[in-house]
């Protein structure tokens, strides 16, 4: 039972794609609704919700595409 290293690998830069989006969503989030008195409000928190979203997303495909080059699906 051998590993699939280019899928680890793969599945790898999915995760640290993933990690800025971990941090900068709920930074924007946090940001959004400290300055509600702006114009901005609204787009700056719809980027920071969507950030969040892609970061879930990419985690989930990056775990996957990991467990299959580990299991050999």
């Amino acid at each position: 039972m051998a590993t699939n290293k280019d899928l680890l690998r793969k599945g790898v830069k999915y995760l640290t794609g993933a990690l800025p989006l971990m941090f900068l969503g709920p930074t924007l989030i946090y940001n959004a609704f400290m300055n509600q008195h702006t114009n901005w409000h609204y787009l700056v928190l719809g980027i920071g919700i969507a950030a969040c979203l892609g970061s879930m997303a990419l985690i989930f495909i990056g775990l996957k595409i990991i467990m299959k080059g580990i299991f050999n699906d």
